[in-house]
């Protein structure tokens, strides 16, 4: 120990017994040099893609690759968050809505506002002040020829849309269930499947943050009994009640506006209330019973994928929902039920074709 000690006193101080001189830092590293070893921040990134994005006088294929760079950056939570303190969601709509964008560039960024957006709150209002639905729903319109770029749109619309009532209810304003009703019926069958996926995912019943209410026990205290000196354990009469609700800060976070008003992300009653209102229903119905032809000519008839994801969306709306449905829509969706048990060998079969528990079937056969 004392050996440790002297090392430590002669190690502390300069032959002198003065104090070591504090280390200074050095200025001759080249910045660009540090940028190349530790990386820039991603703060730094983003801007650097997006200027190469915007720039109309580069070749389009590095315009595209910066955008897909950009894509997975906002991957990252912080990173999408950091859009709107960057300031560059205008420029990313900007480049949406440009004549002179490309296909290729406006689906890249339609890839980046539904990465950036989904299933985070703070960046969903932020995207949401630009009031960008007409916009996203335009990409959905048959006049685009791209079907990846109209799978690209629901994409966007499902990353803005999800448990964001505050969007969904801008939805009428826009004519945008008029627009989801018409993708169900588009000629690419992978659009049809996505904007069955959202309808179902904006109908699901949401559970709201239910105010935290422990069950508190009395905290023990030590105390001396009259016949005894031992000690024993008491109830403190300072503790709170039991079922007592304790009020929990709400910090600033991406998902605070969820906390602190649980209302925000409910979207079922309004998804509902559009699903019997715009005819959607009759839609959704006609996709199992009678199909649209789906392929660039036309060529192709029903879809197992779709077909399961349809009647997953009428479970909800008709057993979680109680949806009302018309006594002619209720007796064809009964008749297609019983045709394709049998077609398919069986009440259990058919469940598991689309994915349903065998109980939530007949459930849905007996409501009808």
């Amino acid at each position: 120990m004392d050996a440790l000690l002297r090392w430590g006193i002669e190690n502390s101080s300069t032959a002198t017994g003065q104090p070591a001189p504090p280390v200074q830092p050095r200025k001759d590293l080249d910045p660009a040099i540090i940028d190349h070893i530790l990386g820039k921040p991603d703060a730094v990134k983003m801007k650097e893609a997006l200027e190469i994005a915007v720039d109309e006088g580069r070749d389009e294929d590095e315009r595209v690759e910066a955008l897909e760079e950009f894509e997975m950056l906002v991957e990252l939570i912080d990173n999408a968050n950091d859009l709107a303190k960057l300031k560059l969601w205008e420029p990313l709509q900007r480049l949406l809505t440009s004549p002179s964008s490309s296909d290729a560039i406006k689906r890249q960024v339609l890839w980046i506002v539904g990465t950036a957006v989904q299933n985070n709150p703070s960046a969903q209002a932020s995207y949401l002040n630009l009031s960008p639905l007409s916009t996203l729903l335009s990409f959905l319109s048959p006049s685009v020829p791209s079907a990846k770029t109209r799978a690209k749109a629901v994409y966007a619309l499902s990353g803005l849309l999800k448990l964001n009532r505050a969007a969904v209810k801008q939805m009428d304003d826009v004519g945008g269930w008029e627009t989801l009703d018409n993708a169900l019926e588009d000629s690419d069958i992978s659009v049809r499947r996505k904007a069955a996926f959202l309808l179902n995912s904006l109908l699901l019943p949401t559970t709201p943050f239910a105010t935290i209410t422990p069950t508190l026990s009395p905290a023990p205290v030590l105390g001396a009994t009259s016949n005894s000196t031992a000690l024993t354990l008491h109830s403190s009469q300072a503790q709170p009640e039991v079922g007592a609700q304790v009020s929990q800060p709400v910090h600033p976070n991406s998902h605070a506006s969820m906390l602190s008003d649980p209302t925000s992300f409910s979207t079922s009653e309004l998804t509902k209330s559009a699903i019997e209102r715009r005819g959607l229903l009759k839609t959704l119905i006609r996709a199992l019973v009678t199909p649209v032809p789906h392929g660039p000519d036309g060529e192709s008839e029903g879809d197992a994928e779709l077909e399961e994801k349809v009647i997953n969306l009428l479970h909800t709306y008709i057993i979680s929902c109680h949806g009302h449905v018309a006594d002619e829509q209720r007796q064809a969706l009964s008749s297609y039920i019983k045709e394709q048990s049998v077609n398919t060998g069986g009440h259990a079969q058919l469940a598991e074709r689309w994915g349903l528990a065998k109980d939530d079937l007949t459930a849905l056969q007996e409501a009808l």
